[in-house]
């Protein structure tokens, strides 16, 4: 197959670039030149923000398009429509962010959804962009539009700053606030598994929304926390503390805390999506443990600071108030 890839050079594209690749496809990368795309990709280059950004993709046919914008919808939109003539499927990777908050534990794919627009040039909200995104490709692509709604997405390539954080702190040593309860499940997607899924899916000539993560619980924030102590080798002591504690020290969830939150409706909604279409589709989801020891891996090949999206907020706890919160 002949794939489009609009992105290519970091994270989720590179990942489903790299599956794609894997399989033998034909790839070309879509993307403003920032960072190298891998080898064996044809590379075309534009700004998707600049209204002449497209021109590189003015020729050429494909089979399937994998796009990855989280900003303007318009962005999303103008795509579509370039391509519609002279591609396959659209895949575009959403966000379970698009269901209307509380999302109830156990929701599936037919769950009430925010508003969106698919003109929209502003990207002010973040689930409303996802969701305007949606929409672009669906009334352009019709049901040949593939929406793979992720939620937390761990892996190699990671520049959210979620892993790359704990597997720091962590490789620094001492005592380590480690926000409980320890066997509190997790619902994620490693990168990987959602690339080689989404290239499955579109192979298969797949359609329609997709809860795109693990099954609820895969793994356990202990699970986690302790597969990066073994990774590192860290002279680290994971300090086991109540939700109540953590929150009472004016400690963040999800921003400080990454990857974590307390019992309760943020909770439900982040960590108890129905994976059942996606499981039935072939979805397979590799332990933590090996998600853990390749983010590691990869770390230390940059000389252990991971790359850092500018348009995401720092994340982690700051010393000072980590050793407060310890006490």
């Amino acid at each position: 197959m002949k794939l489009l890839m609009l992105g290519g050079t970091e994270f989720v594209g590179r990942a489903v670039t790299e599956a794609a690749l894997a399989r033998g496809w034909q790839v070309t990368v879509f993307h403003r030149g920032n960072h190298a795309p891998p080898q064996g990709v044809t590379a075309l280059h534009g700004d998707r923000a600049d209204a002449a950004g497209l021109a590189a993709l003015e020729q050429g046919t494909w089979d399937a398009v994998v796009d990855t914008w989280s900003r303007a919808p318009a962005a999303v939109r103008d795509a579509a429509r370039l391509l519609a003539g002279r591609a396959g499927r659209y895949a575009y990777v959403s966000s379970r962010s698009v269901y209307a908050y509380p999302a109830p534990y156990g929701l599936d794919e037919d769950g009430p959804l925010v508003a969106g627009s698919a003109g929209a040039t502003t990207c002010d909200d973040y689930a409303a962009a996802k969701r305007g995104g949606e929409l672009a490709a669906s009334e352009v692509f019709g049901d040949r539009a593939l929406l793979v709604r992720a939620g937390l997405i761990l892996g190699p390539y990671e520049n959210i700053g979620r892993l790359p954080w704990w597997l720091g702190r962590i490789a620094r040593g001492g005592p380590v606030l480690a926000p409980g309860p320890r066997e509190s499940g997790l619902q994620y997607i490693d990168v990987r598994d959602l690339a080689e899924w989404t290239v499955g899916a579109l192979e298969s000539g797949l359609g329609g929304p997709y809860n795109l993560l693990s099954e609820p619980a895969h793994a356990t924030m202990g699970e986690l926390l302790e597969s990066c102590v073994r990774v590192t080798g860290a002279d680290a002591e994971l300090r086991w503390t109540a939700p109540e504690d953590i929150l009472a020290a004016g400690i963040e969830p999800w921003t400080e805390m990454p990857a974590w939150l307390p019992p309760g409706e943020a909770r439900d909604a982040f960590f108890g999506a129905d994976v059942s279409r996606a499981l039935a589709t072939g979805l397979r989801c590799r332990p933590v443990g090996e998600t853990v020891a390749d983010t590691w891996d990869w770390l230390r090949s940059l000389g252990g600071t991971a790359p850092r999206r500018p348009d995401r907020p720092v994340l982690g706890l700051a010393p000072e108030k980590e050793a407060a919160a310890l006490g």
